[in-house]
């Protein structure tokens, strides 16, 4: 790992991002239950080497940013009859993530 100045990094903590809603093919790390969802950057963990293609026995270069980033378990589950304050974090890679649009236009942003 290598230290992340904040000015290296796309997204900052309380950002909101949507997890992209691509297709992959072979090793991936990012859980197909968050694509396409909405969350909130909680911090940002440093840049380290690609696990995608470090898989595959590539340098895994370039770096990437990995952001731990919180979720509504109420979005991700339809139906969730848990408390409307249950949340889970993940780890995803700034590869992987999208400013969110739909919530900038709502904030007018």
């Amino acid at each position: 790992m290598t230290g992340t100045a904040a000015n290296d990094t796309r997204f900052a903590p309380g950002s909101t991002v949507r997890v992209s809603d691509r297709a992959s093919l072979g090793h991936c790390r990012t859980p197909v239950y968050l694509r396409g969802r909405t969350g909130t950057i909680v911090s940002v963990a440093g840049r380290f080497r690609d696990p995608e293609r470090l898989a595959y026995h590539k340098p895994g270069m370039p770096l990437q940013t990995l952001y731990r980033i919180r979720f509504s378990q109420r979005d991700l589950w339809p139906g969730y009859g848990g408390p409307a304050d249950d949340e889970i974090e993940a780890d995803i890679f700034e590869h992987w993530l999208e400013p969110d649009q739909e919530r900038q236009r709502d904030q007018g942003a």
